[in-house]
C-alpha cells in the first residue's frame, strides 16, 4: 500500500514556513543573550520539527542539514561549549539554506538540488573542534541512573531498564530541583500502522508541546528511519500529570496504547495543593518553559486550554478575491437600485432598501475584515535585514518594532515589503554614523531605527525613524543643481520640505561612493512609486545630526472605497474621501497668477489651483458661475485646489482595474461602475498635484 504525500505539501509549506520565521527571530534573540537556555531549547525543536516533517515528506536534504543542526545545537544545550557570533552566523547559514529549499518546494514541488555539503561540513567540524575537550561526566556515560525518590522500579518492559548518561542524570536532577515531574512513556503502534515515522512524529510533536524530551529509545533518527517496532519510549521533564498525556496521544490516530511509568512526581514528593492544581488546569496549553505554546491542537477535555485548531482555516487568495468581487456587485446593483427612477415609493420598499443597505455593509465589512492581515508577517522579517546590514557597515544598530498587530488588506501586504526594505537600508546606510562619529557627536553608540505603525482613520501610517545624522539639506541642494535638476538661484530659495522632493528622483543619490548597499540611486524612487500605485503618500521630517523620519500614508484597502463624486463637464469622476481636506466656493475674480500659476487665498494660505477640465481635456460650455466650487486636497503637508463644475454626493465605490490601454495615464487611477452602469474614472490625486 503507498500513500499519495502530495496532499500533505500545502501543509508541509505552510508549516515549514512559519517555522522557519520562528527559528529567524529565535536566532536573533540567541545573538543578544547567548547563554538563554529557553531560547537554546526553543531553536532545537524547530530544528526537530523541520527535520521530522521534510523526512516524512521526502526533503532528505532538508532533513540531513537540520540533523546536523541538530547534532550541534545538543552540545550547546548540554552546555559543552558556549554560544558564539560565528556559531549563530553558520546557524543563519543554515536558515537561509532551509529557505531556498523551502523556495524550490513552493515553485517545483521539489528541494531542488542544491548541495548544502559545505555548511554540513562545517557543522561536523565544529563538533570535531570540541570533541578534545570531553567532560568528566562523559567518562561515566552508560552508568545506570541512580534512582531518585519516587521512581517506580517494577517493570518488566524490555524497553524499561535503558541507561541513562551523566548529562541526562543531571538533567533530571536539576528538574527535580524545580519541582517538575519525570515520566518514562511507552508508546506502541497499531500493528497495521502504515506510516509509522509519521505517527511517531506526531507524538514527539505533541510531547514537545508540554515537556523537554531528554531521552528516546530507540534514538530518534531509527524512529525516523522506522528502524524500530511498532514501539518506542521516551524520558520526558514536564509539569503536567500522567493522566494528561495518556488522554493527549491517545488522540492520536494508530496509537494501540500509552504507558506512563512516573520515574519522580512532584505531587508526591511535596504535596499537591489547591493552589497547585487550579494552576495547572490554567497551564494545560504552556510550553515547559512556561511559555503559552503558538501552536494549538484538538481538545482532547483534559485541560481549560482552548483549541485554536478548527477556529481558523486557510483559504486561497484567490478564493478571497472572488468573495470580494461579488460583494463588490452586489454594491453595485445596491446603487443602481436607489438610483432607479419611480413615482411615489411605497414604505415597504424604502425598507426593504435599507435593509438591503445594511446587509451590504456588514457583509462588506465582514469580508475586509477576512482579507485583513496583521503587518507582523511583513516586519518579523526585517530583523534579520538590519542584522546583516549592520554587520556588513560595520555599524552598531538597535531595531525596535512596534504596532505590528495593525492590520492591512491582503493585496497591499503583499505590495507593502519592498518599499519598507529601502527605506530600512536607507536608515542603516545613509542615517546612521559610524560607532566613532556617533561618540564625537556625544551619542549612544548603538544607532537606534524604529519601525512603528498604527491606524490612523481610514489609513495606515507607517513611520521609519532613526536617530542618525537626518538628511544634509545644503548638500541635497547642490547633487540637484549637479545632475541638472534645478537652477542654482532656484536651488537656494527651496523649503527644506521642498528639497526632500529630490531624494525621490530616479537615480538620485547623495552617497559620496557606490557599494552594493548604497550610492547607486536605487531606492527612494521606487518607494515613492509603489507607495502612490497603492494610492498612498510619503512625507519625511529631518533635523540635522538628530534623524530623520520616513512616513507613510496608505489606505486600509484598495477593492473598496469611500469617494466623492463629482462632475467636469459632462463627465463624472471619483476623488477618494481619504485625499480630500475641504471644499471651498470661491469667486472667479478671486483667482490670481503668481509665477503663471494659477492660486486662490484660503484662510490666508495661497493654494495652487487645477483646473480639472482642461487637465482631463474635458469639453464644456462656457457660463458664468457667481462661485465656483474648489476641492482641496492635501499632499506633504501642502494644500491644492481642484477645480470642478458640480458636486454629487459622497458614495461608496467599487475600484476596477482601467487595463493596459490606459494605465499609463497619471491621472487616472482606476475606475468604477456606477448605479447606471456607466463608468466613472477614480482620480489619482497624487499625480494630478
Amino acid at each position: 500500500m503507498t500513500v499519495d504525500m502530495s496532499q500533505y505539501l500545502q501543509l508541509f509549506i505552510d508549516e515549514t514556513r512559519e517555522n522557519l520565521q520562528a527559528l529567524n527571530e529565535a536566532l536573533l534573540l540567541l545573538e543578544k543573550n547567548p547563554g538563554d537556555t529557553q531560547v537554546l531549547n526553543e531553536i532545537f525543536r524547530i530544528a526537530h520539527t523541520i527535520k521530522g516533517t521534510s523526512g516524512t515528506m521526502g526533503f532528505n536534504r532538508m532533513a540531513t542539514l537540520t540533523h546536523d543542526m541538530e547534532n550541534v545545537l545538543q552540545v550547546l544545550r548540554s552546555g559543552e561549549v558556549r554560544v558564539t557570533s560565528r556559531l549563530v552566523d553558520l546557524l543563519f547559514k543554515c536558515l537561509d539554506a532551509l529557505e531556498t529549499y523551502l523556495g524550490n518546494v513552493i515553485t517545483t514541488g521539489s528541494e531542488g538540488d542544491m548541495d548544502s555539503q559545505d555548511i554540513i561540513e562545517e557543522l561536523k567540524r565544529f563538533l570535531e573542534g570540541k570533541s578534545g575537550e570531553e567532560k568528566e561526566g562523559e567518562k561515566g556515560q552508560g552508568a545506570k541512573a541512580e534512582e531518585p525518590s519516587g521512581q517506580d522500579s517494577a517493570d518488566d518492559h524490555p524497553t524499561a531498564n535503558f541507561q541513562l548518561n551523566q548529562y541526562e542524570q543531571n538533567v533530571i536532577k536539576k528538574a527535580i530541583e524545580m519541582g517538575m515531574n519525570i515520566y518514562r512513556i511507552t508508546v506502541v503502534l497499531d500493528k497495521g500502522c502504515v506510516l509509522k515515522s509519521a505517527r511517531a512524529f506526531l507524538v514527539f510533536n505533541t510531547l514537545e508541546k508540554f515537556s523537554e524530551i531528554i531521552k528516546s529509545v530507540p534514538i530518534v533518527e531509527d524512529i525516523e528511519d522506522e528502524r524500530f517496532d511498532f514501539e518506542f519510549t521516551v524520558v520526558v521533564i514536564t509539569k503536567e500529570t500522567q493522566d494528561f498525556f495518556v488522554k493527549k496521544i491517545n488522540n492520536i490516530a494508530e496509537i494501540r496504547d500509552v504507558i506512563v511509568h512516573v520515574i519522580h512526581s512532584a505531587a508526591s514528593a511535596e504535596g499537591e495543593s489547591r493552589e497547585l492544581a487550579e494552576r495547572r488546569k490554567e497551564d494545560a496549553g504552556a510550553a515547559p518553559d512556561g511559555r503559552r505554546s503558538d501552536r494549538g491542537n484538538a481538545d482532547d477535555g483534559s485541560g481549560s486550554r482552548k483549541p485554536r485548531v478548527g477556529k481558523t482555516v486557510r483559504v486561497d487568495i484567490t478564493r478571497l478575491d472572488s468573495l470580494m468581487n461579488l460583494v463588490s456587485e452586489l454594491i453595485i446593483q445596491k446603487t443602481r437600485l436607489e438610483g432607479m427612477e419611480q413615482g411615489e415609493r411605497s414604505q415597504e420598499y424604502s425598507e426593504a432598501l435599507e435593509a438591503l443597505e445594511r446587509v451590504t455593509t456588514d457583509l462588506h465589512d465582514a469580508v475586509m475584515r477576512v482579507r485583513m492581515v496583521p503587518l507582523e508577517t511583513v516586519f518579523n522579517r526585517f530583523p534579520r535585514t538590519i542584522r546583516d546590514i549592520s554587520r556588513d557597515l560595520g555599524k552598531d544598530v538597535e531595531f525596535h518594532i512596534s504596532g505590528e498587530e495593525t492590520e492591512l488588506d491582503r493585496t497591499i501586504i503583499d505590495e507593502i515589503g519592498d518599499p519598507l526594505i529601502h527605506l530600512l537600508r536607507n536608515s542603516v546606510g545613509h542615517g546612521i554614523e559610524p560607532v566613532e562619529r556617533r561618540l564625537q557627536l556625544g551619542k549612544p553608540r548603538a544607532g537606534q531605527i524604529y519601525l512603528r505603525a498604527y491606524q490612523d482613520g481610514n489609513n495606515v501610517v507607517i513611520e521609519v525613524e532613526d536617530d542618525g545624522q537626518g538628511i544634509d539639506v545644503p548638500k541635497v541642494k547642490r547633487k540637484a543643481v549637479e545632475r541638472g535638476l534645478i537652477a542654482e538661484d532656484a536651488a537656494e530659495r527651496l523649503t527644506e520640505k521642498e528639497a526632500f522632493d529630490f531624494l525621490f528622483h530616479p537615480s538620485f543619490s547623495t552617497a559620496d561612493k557606490v557599494t552594493d548597499l548604497q550610492g547607486r540611486g536605487v531606492g527612494l524612487d521606487v518607494v515613492k512609486t509603489k507607495i502612490e500605485a497603492l494610492g498612498g503618500t510619503v512625507e519625511i521630517d529631518s533635523e540635522r545630526d538628530r534623524g530623520a523620519k520616513f512616513i507613510i500614508r496608505i489606505p486600509l484597502t484598495l477593492a473598496i472605497i469611500q469617494a466623492l463624486m463629482v462632475l467636469v463637464g459632462n463627465e463624472k469622476y471619483a476623488i477618494p474621501i481619504s485625499s480630500i481636506s475641504s471644499i471651498v466656493r470661491v469667486a472667479p475674480d478671486e483667482i490670481r497668477m503668481v509665477q503663471k500659476q494659477e492660486v486662490i487665498l484660503v484662510r490666508n494660505m495661497v493654494i495652487p489651483l487645477v483646473r480639472l477640465d482642461r487637465l482631463l481635456e474635458v469639453k464644456k460650455e462656457e457660463k458664468q458661475q457667481k462661485l465656483l466650487k474648489v476641492i482641496l486636497v492635501k499632499k506633504r503637508e501642502k494644500l491644492y485646489g481642484l477645480l470642478v463644475d458640480n458636486l454629487l454626493g459622497q458614495q461608496e465605490i467599487v475600484v476596477k482595474s482601467v487595463g493596459k490601454l490606459l494605465s499609463g495615464i497619471k491621472a487616472i487611477a482606476g475606475a468604477t461602475i456606477l448605479g447606471d452602469g456607466n463608468v466613472a474614472f477614480i482620480l489619482d490625486v497624487a499625480s494630478i498635484v
